[in-house]
């Protein structure tokens, strides 16, 4: 990250999640940090009002330092406005309605060539609701797209259910996004320093902290065993070129599945034959042209042929992010791991396009 680019997340969940609970810990704790806080409509977000010194401005100063902004109009004015004022924060926060599909708002700060430039997106954090979220996958589209976003969920009021009902929970939120680590908390007292300036968003950070962020778990079609598994990957007999993996398939303990959480699946391609970069651009940039609104996110790391240096990507929607970075270390397993999160995806297809930009 450019040391001058300001980092935002984005902070989302369903009505009643405890976003409002994490967003008053944040404006209130004598953290040493000092967040800016766009929100969509202050009466629905209820900050304590003891927290505001001037509720009449449209910029609200914290007893922290922090300041808390509601949102009248466009996203990207508002944020425009902020920085205008001198960039006085070290992050930016911007939470969504309970009802809102984050993709948008998370899109905001690549579609904007300034913000571009000034910003950068740090994570999508959602809020879950650990004692009704499971009823809210069954009749809410807004809470399954809520969880397939995020970078890192937040899994409140734990001490609610029971912890086979967390088991169950986590399974079903893992089948909806396998690649987002979960939090468990009480009154949304998550530590702070384990949501806010993680790098969530940038793949390469993540995976640097986290080098088996995008391998499917133990047992599961499609994945890579190599230096960082629990077990000797020589010992295994099964191939492990080019697995195509959906997580519904065989989570048979999660339980049935309902309507709209069977919509939104995750697929994972794994392969070891190293990539044509050409090929692979071609193949995104059509892809999220076709289908991006169905994808609702996917993230890469590609093994390129010829080159010492990993190829890594994000989509979100029809935005695609991606180009070299770190270089591979001597004792890494090179190969490609890709994950698409979405609705009505084809793991044929998928597979087909993916094995089809290996390198001749």
């Amino acid at each position: 990250m450019d040391k001058q680019q300001i980092p935002v997340t984005v902070l989302t969940g369903y009505l009643g999640a405890g976003k409002t609970t994490l967003l008053n810990r944040i404006l209130s704790e004598d953290h040493g940090h000092r967040y800016a806080v766009i929100v969509n409509e202050f009466g629905e977000i209820g900050i304590d009002n003891d927290l505001i010194m001037s509720a009449d401005e449209e910029v609200f100063e914290m007893n922290n330092g922090c300041i808390c902004c509601t949102i009248r109009g466009d996203l990207i004015r508002t944020v425009h406005g902020l920085l205008a004022k001198g960039g006085n924060f070290d992050s930016i926060i911007v939470e969504t309605t309970g009802l809102a599909d984050p993709g948008p708002v998370a899109q905001t700060f690549f579609v904007d060539g300034s913000l571009r430039q000034k910003t950068m997106l740090d994570s999508v954090t959602t809020v879950v609701d650990a004692k009704h979220i499971l009823m809210r996958l069954a009749d809410s589209r807004e809470a399954v797209e809520q969880i397939a976003f995020a970078d890192q969920i937040v899994l409140n009021k734990t001490d609610l259910v029971s912890e086979s009902e967390l088991a169950e929970i986590e399974r079903r939120i893992r089948r909806l996004n396998p690649l987002a680590p979960i939090h468990r908390a009480q009154r949304s007292n998550v530590k702070l320093e384990a949501i806010l300036g993680r790098h969530g968003f940038d793949l390469d950070r993540i995976t640097s902290l986290e080098p088996d962020f995008l391998n499917p778990a133990h047992g599961e079609e499609g994945h890579v065993h190599d230096e960082h598994c629990e077990h000797d990957h020589h010992d295994h007999g099964h191939d492990h070129d080019h697995h195509g993996h959906e997580h519904h398939d065989h989570d048979a303990e999660a339980g049935p599945k309902t309507w709209q959480d069977s919509q939104v699946e995750s697929i994972a391609l794994t392969s070891d034959k190293p990539m044509d970069r050409r090929k692979v651009a071609r193949w995104l940039t059509q892809l999220t042209q076709q289908q991006g609104q169905n994808i609702l996110r996917a993230k890469g790391i590609i093994d390129v042929k010829g080159n010492d240096r990993r190829l890594v990507f994000q989509a979100v929607h029809m935005i695609i992010e991606g180009d070299l970075q770190r270089e591979w270390r001597p004792d890494e397993k090179r190969y490609s791991r890709m994950v698409f999160i979405g609705r009505e995806l084809n793991k044929d297809e998928l597979k087909a396009g993916f094995e089809a930009c290996a390198a001749a």
